[in-house]
């Protein structure tokens, strides 16, 4: 009978933790955890094509289930590539632990093979909790700190496990010595409310408010009604992060869709016009189309104490929980009897509606991107769950894909990581296998490293009892987030060298790997290409040839923040930037704005 060493003491504690699978992919650096992985049977081990996407499944297993996501990797080479998925989950907020194995003890310090200071390596992306373990005894109560920590403030922590401690006998559980600590897992959520003598005065301000604003970020999942509630008792217009998109129905007639860059001119216009605001769960980077500081008296909502006013000045900063602080403001709070700017939001919103419409409607060559995803919104399932990668995919989605209500929709959006949707969409589906995916993703992201992530998909899709999993990507042969950025941030022209991609043809790969494909280059093939990917019975790959002239206008920007993007397009002197500039000039008379020409 094989000896129980630390790993099996790991392994069960994982379990005891909850915890149904593990993200990684192997090495010698953590054979012995392999080992006691197999032995046990479960957590499931799940294997993806690399670190980097082990790490990115752990933060959508996160993300998607609202538990910790786990990821394991070797020492060396195999640590350093966890490291971009673990930055996602510190600064989008989920518990991640990583197990990282290193090279035996005595060795440690002799500059040996694959030997890296691995404390100091995660000392920033795991900086609320990394130790390695020196000990057999360490392991159960270093476990327990991580998923502790990581629970407790939302981000990634890391255990570092040398091979001879993994292998060393499993220590005394009932061991009551001296310098031997016995610890337990589990940590239960608890309810946090603000003091009312707070909640009176957020009630207050809120109250007095004439033309107030409700931004809504990830922090407010769970608390739809409430938002909605909260709303229509103010008079109120709604605009979300956004992450906080999948929160609440965008079909709310109040509801100007999302914040920023990326965003609705609508929501831009809900925060000009403010003088009340209130932030509920969001720390939204895009400040600079928040009300004008001065112009907008604020209330912000957040269980994280570290974010309370650092993105607007706020004069009532209430520490809690989103549903029951909310629920509380309603129980203080009257209905306003002007209804004057809730009317002009609800126009602002339906004016939005209708330009999204006529841009995703232009014509283009050879297909216009908007109106690809703007296609899906009718057909997508009620129990979907969707990844979405960074690029100008992001823009699509945030503008033009109506989410039906609890249908989840998670993407890498404060690290912006390229490279998310599909293994965000591989952990999203392995938790919940009776639900269709759709993982939206430029080319850019698909050949980094989509084109390896569906190879898991086709070594997995046996396992699911719904065994839909679509992939749609949009092929412009350009990276063309960058592009716009050279452009509208610098002046420049496009730098084709580094921004020209080369034609791959997706669904065939798809084909390649027994799944099934169709490559589409005209919007008249784009319905029976929708209808076939969410009725197929395995996974599907949507190889959508699109324009990559189609522009990224930020809404409502005055002559002279656009004046470098005319600037860079005129430079360019192509086909393609002269088509550009066409529909940048036509964008922008749908917002009301002069043609700088």
């Amino acid at each position: 009978m094989t000896q129980r060493t630390v790993s099996d003491v790991l392994v069960e504690r994982l379990t005891a933790w909850g915890v149904e699978r593990v993200f990684g992919y192997a090495g010698d650096g953590i054979d012995g955890v392999l080992g006691a992985l197999r032995r046990a049977g479960r957590p499931e081990f799940v294997q993806a094509r690399h670190e980097e996407t082990a790490a990115f499944m752990a933060v959508g297993h996160a993300k998607y289930t609202g538990g910790v996501g786990v990821c394991l990797s070797t020492q060396g080479p195999g640590a350093v590539h966890l490291l971009n998925g673990l930055y996602d989950a510190k600064l989008d907020g989920k518990p991640v632990v990583a197990i990282v194995g290193q090279q035996v003890s005595t060795v440690l310090g002799s500059a040996y093979q694959q030997e890296i200071d691995l404390v100091r390596l995660f000392g920033d992306v795991c900086a609320q909790f990394v130790q390695q373990a020196h000990t057999p005894q360490q392991v159960p109560m270093l476990l327990d700190r991580a998923f502790r920590t990581a629970v407790a403030a939302r981000g990634p922590t890391c255990v570092i496990l040398p091979h001879d401690v993994q292998g060393a006998p499993a220590p005394d559980p009932a061991a009551h010595e001296h310098g031997v600590l016995v610890t337990s897992p589990g940590l239960r959520p608890a309810r946090v409310i603000p003091f009312e003598e707070d909640l009176r005065a957020a009630a207050e301000l809120l109250g007095a408010g004439r033309r107030v604003a409700i931004l809504v970020g990830q922090g407010g999942a769970g608390a739809a009604d409430e938002i909605a509630e909260l709303a229509e008792r103010l008079g109120a217009g709604v605009a979300a992060s956004l992450l906080g998109k999948p929160v609440l129905d965008e079909g709310l007639p109040f509801h100007t869709g999302v914040l920023g860059h990326l965003g609705t001119t609508a929501s831009t216009e809900l925060m000009r016009g403010c003088d009340t605001l209130l932030l509920v769960g969001t720390n939204d980077p895009w400040t600079e189309f928040y009300p004008r500081p001065g112009q907008a008296r604020a209330v912000q909502i957040d269980i994280d104490g570290r974010r309370l006013g650092v993105r607007y000045p706020v004069e009532v900063p209430l520490l809690g929980d989103a549903r029951p602080t909310l629920r509380a403001l309603l129980d203080l709070l009257p209905a306003a009897t002007d209804r004057s700017w809730q009317r002009r939001v609800t126009a602002w919103t339906r004016e939005w509606h209708e330009l999204a419409a006529a841009r995703a409607a232009a014509p283009a060559e050879p297909m216009n991107p908007q109106h690809v995803i703007r296609s899906l919104s009718a057909r997508l399932p009620h129990d979907a769950q969707v990844s979405v990668d960074v690029g100008s995919v992001v823009y699509w989605y945030a503008r033009h894909l109506r989410l039906p209500p609890g249908v989840p929709a998670h993407l890498s959006s404060t690290l912006a990581s390229m490279g998310s949707a599909l293994p965000y969409g591989l952990a999203a589906k392995l938790a919940r296998p009776d639900r269709p995916v759709i993982a939206l993703a430029g080319d850019g992201a698909m050949q980094m490293n989509g084109l390896a992530e569906l190879v898991t998909v086709a070594a997995r899709r046996h396992d699911w009892a719904d065994p839909r999993f679509v992939v749609c990507v949009l092929n412009n042969r350009d990276l063309a987030e960058v592009s716009w950025e050279q452009r509208e941030m610098e002046g420049e022209p496009r730098f084709d060298a580094s921004q020209r991609l080369p034609d791959v043809p997706y669904a065939r790969w798809a084909e390649l790997l027994g799944l099934r494909g169709v490559r589409v280059s005209g919007p008249a093939e784009l319905d029976a290409a929708w209808d076939a990917a969410l009725s197929a019975d395995g996974p599907f790959v949507i190889d959508a040839v699109v324009d990559p002239a189609t522009p990224l206008l930020p809404p409502l920007q005055d002559l002279e923040k656009v004046r470098p993007m005319y600037a860079g397009l005129a430079a360019e002197d192509t086909d393609l930037a002269r088509r550009a500039a066409a529909y940048l000039r036509r964008e922008r008379a749908g917002e009301g704005f002069d043609d700088p020409n």
